[in-house]
């Protein structure tokens, strides 16, 4: 009798329907270029427990002794202790393996039953309750304090109050502005202004998108307006920020990275990219939460917005 060959069984889950699983399918892309089959909790929130969910359940039913279960990031399957307490002893009753693809879990079984996984574990899903708390945390502080000023967060007509803690919620996580202006139908800069209310927005002041300024009047007879001019500029993209973007970024970005001169710089590198401000702009916009997270991040994002900033030209 031929012995039965472990599976990878991919996971994915995000939190509202006005989000995707593209970076998290990204993460995973050869798993599942290689055939492994994929379990979704599509608009499922986090305070679910996994076990509740009705992807994850499916996933347990189908899954046998000696499977893996795949996940792009630890927050996608759990954020809290209550969960894992309750996640771990259902997986090691079926056998089943748990790893994270990307980061410093990633050589890790989360499902091991050893001390040392338990107390890391544990100590990751209280991180991450914490994290969510946050989140929810500043967004209401944040919305509370824009109503209290007396301010109109986002058009009335296109954004109801729910969909306004959404959509920050979303950004802090990591949804680019152009992204989510897609998403929920409304113009970027609504978004941009429901995240400056909520004061959200993680951009430098003096980046500001060409098009966007105040218009000044012309001295024609016709009291026509003027547009800020959008010159052409090339800006050296650090490779760390290159590569997020293009997992998430909208597709005049995609375009101006695909386009661009790759440059090595010892063991880095950075793609030089000609393109309008505006587009400059915009991948400053999309990288601004996500890549805060990590030092390198941080300093990949600060590099790049001083870049950008040097060569905006004020009409």
């Amino acid at each position: 009798m031929t012995e039965r060959e472990p599976v990878d069984r991919v996971y994915l889950r995000h939190s509202t329907d006005k989000q995707t699983d593209a970076r998290q399918r990204h993460s995973l892309k050869k798993l599942i270029a290689a055939g492994a089959p994929v379990y979704e909790d599509p608009a499922t929130s986090s305070r679910v427990l996994s076990l509740n969910r009705e992807g994850f359940k499916r996933l347990l039913e189908e899954a046998a002794v000696g499977d893996t279960i795949r996940i792009a990031d630890a927050a996608r399957l759990f954020r809290s202790v209550a969960d894992v307490l309750a996640l771990r002893p259902a997986l090691a009753r079926r056998g089943l393996h748990l790893r994270v693809e990307n980061g410093l879990l990633s050589g890790i079984d989360l499902a091991a039953e050893d001390s040392a996984t338990t107390m890391v574990v544990q100590v990751l899903a209280a991180v991450l309750e914490f994290q969510r708390s946050m989140i929810s945390e500043n967004t209401r502080e944040g919305v509370a304090a824009a109503e209290a000023a007396g301010k109109t967060l986002g058009r009335p007509a296109a954004l109801d109050a729910g969909e306004v803690v959404e959509l920050v919620e979303a950004y802090r996580e990591g949804a680019a502005v152009k992204a989510l202006a897609r998403q929920y139908g409304v113009d970027p800069r609504t978004v941009r202004r429901v995240l400056d209310d909520a004061g959200a927005r993680e951009v430098p002041d003096d980046l500001v998108v060409p098009g966007e300024e105040a218009t000044t009047p012309a001295g024609g007879p016709d009291g026509g307006r003027e547009q800020a001019a959008d010159p052409v500029v090339a800006v050296d993209v650090p490779g760390l920020v290159a590569e997020h973007l293009v997992d998430v970024a909208d597709e005049p970005v995609r375009q101006a990275l695909a386009a661009g001169q790759t440059i090595r710089r010892g063991q880095g590198y950075s793609v030089r990219v000609t393109a309008p401000v505006s587009v400059h702009v915009a991948m400053v916009e999309h990288s601004a939460t996500a890549l805060t997270h990590s030092p390198a991040g941080r300093k990949a994002h600060r590099i790049h917005s001083d870049r950008v900033t040097s060569v905006r030209i004020t009409p």
